[in-house]
């Protein structure tokens, strides 16, 4: 009875495992999670890297260029200790360097649209990473984030919704019969099931990685904070805001600093949400620390001057809302626009009264009667010629 009893657990444990790895299985490979949210990661940080490369436009040569500080001896020294390498530092000719830049701003434009995704995620990729090895020190780090996401948004689908690939998807003719065809053979067959698997699978490998790596971010960052007293006490901010390096607006920094409880609340809230971001991702809660989080990314845009590290944050936030969000946010639209055209009055409608006046001639007066206009026939008689 006893060995009974043990076999009877063993089999039901193994059972439970057994569904454990399908249930994996299933959401690893079944259908591809967050779509929509793969597409605001395009967008946002094809347009985030794109608004970089045109504000850094005029001073382009000294950040990457060859009248750089950071030379391309010294690249390629940073080369060969780390890995980094990059396009930029192969040929310091000034004309290279040009082309890199507008083949550099047009990827990423590309990318943004959604336009062959699959090889402009490769290229996004490969300029994200070139201009960040050639001049590493340069930028103000907000691009350290950028290069790590444009690392993995490679793995993504993320050209399947609002993008000029979906687009043409949608455009192309269907078949009379509206029957998918069958595979010329079996191999082919499987060749393509195969591959539909090992896309969902990579895609949702990469989303997980993503979402992953947004929460090492926040919990590192607030495990560090939680080490010292300098936060709890507002020391943290009351010496950033009072760095030159960080002061965009002195009397907007000034004044902030003047109030104590401000900061010290702030500087509560900061760590609070960093450390308990990865355990609030689950349920509803989850959308109020989004929105204080997006809050703080704003303040720190504007006060500490930093709006590529701010937007880079802010947009990878965007992974963690689910599809049906996104789903949503067009019908709010609508239904928003479609309360407000109500609200309007008719075009032909005067402004408060509820009829629609008649229209007059050249010279009359709006809503005069004309001559005979209300008698029978009269809107068939033609005038005659004198």
């Amino acid at each position: 009875m006893h060995n009974e009893a043990q076999r009877t657990t063993l089999t039901g444990a193994d059972r439970w495992l057994a569904d454990r790895i399908t249930a994996m299985w299933n959401l690893l490979t079944g259908r591809p999670v967050s779509l929509y949210a793969a597409s605001v990661l395009r967008i946002g940080y094809g347009l985030l890297y794109l608004i970089f490369l045109l504000r850094e436009f005029p001073h382009r040569d000294e950040i990457w260029g060859p009248g750089s500080p950071w030379t391309p001896a010294l690249a390629h020294e940073l080369y060969e200790q780390t890995g980094w390498f990059s396009i930029l530092a192969l040929s310091e000719s000034r004309a290279y360097f040009e082309l890199c830049y507008v083949l550099a701003v047009v990827t990423s434009a590309l990318f943004m649209l959604g336009w062959r995704t699959r090889v402009m995620s490769v290229l996004f990729a490969v300029v994200v990473t070139s201009f960040h090895a050639r001049a590493i020190f340069m930028t103000d780090g907000g691009d350290n984030l950028i290069l790590l996401m444009a690392l993995y948004l490679v793995l993504t689908a993320c050209g399947r919704r609002w993008s000029l690939d979906a687009r043409r998807n949608r455009l192309k003719p269907v078949p009379a019969d509206d029957t998918p065809r069958p595979p010329k053979s079996l191999r082919t067959g499987r060749l393509r099931e195969a591959r539909t698997t090992l896309v969902t699978a990579v895609h949702n490998c990469g989303m997980f990685v993503i979402a992953a790596q947004v929460c090492l971010l926040y919990g590192s960052a607030g495990l560090y904070k939680i080490q010292g007293p300098s936060w709890g006490s507002g020391t943290a901010l009351h010496y950033v805001l009072n760095l030159e390096l960080f002061r965009p607006w002195p009397a907007l920094s000034h004044f902030v600093d003047q109030h104590t409880l401000v900061i010290a609340i702030v500087g509560y809230m900061t760590v609070l949400l960093q450390v308990a971001f990865p355990f609030v991702l689950f349920g509803r809660l989850k959308y109020p620390v989004l929105t204080l989080l997006l809050g703080m990314h704003i303040g720190i845009a504007v006060l500490l001057g930093l709006p590529l590290f701010s937007g880079a944050m802010i947009i990878a936030d965007a992974v963690f809302l689910p599809d049906r969000f996104y789903t949503f946010l067009p019908r709010l639209c609508r239904r928003l626009l479609r309360r407000t055209d109500s609200r309007r009055p008719a075009p032909g409608r005067a402004q408060g009264s509820g009829t629609v006046p008649a229209q007059g001639g050249p010279g009359d007066a709006v809503g005069s009667k004309q001559p005979g206009a209300n008698q029978p026939g009269s809107e068939h008689r033609v005038p005659q010629a004198p």
